[in-house]
């Protein structure tokens, strides 16, 4: 059981290696479809809808009770 374990322990760190970005490679990683978001303005929208319409807000910027007036 033990080597079992230290064989899955050291398989689990060969993932762990990360290599750093080369210049050429950030042309596309900063592509606009490549962003976490890349409609900011529809995504603010939606999230202030959201959190204004419902009635258990909790850890985002924009108060509210559930009647959707703020």
């Amino acid at each position: 059981m033990r080597l079992v374990l230290i064989l899955l322990s050291l398989s689990g760190l060969a993932a762990c290696a990360v290599e750093p970005v080369e210049a050429w490679e950030r042309d596309f990683l900063a592509r606009p479809e490549m962003a976490w978001d890349p409609d900011a303005l529809g995504s603010s929208y939606r999230n202030h809808v959201h959190f204004s319409k419902e009635a258990s807000n909790g850890g985002a910027s924009a108060g509210g009770g559930g009647c959707g007036c703020n």
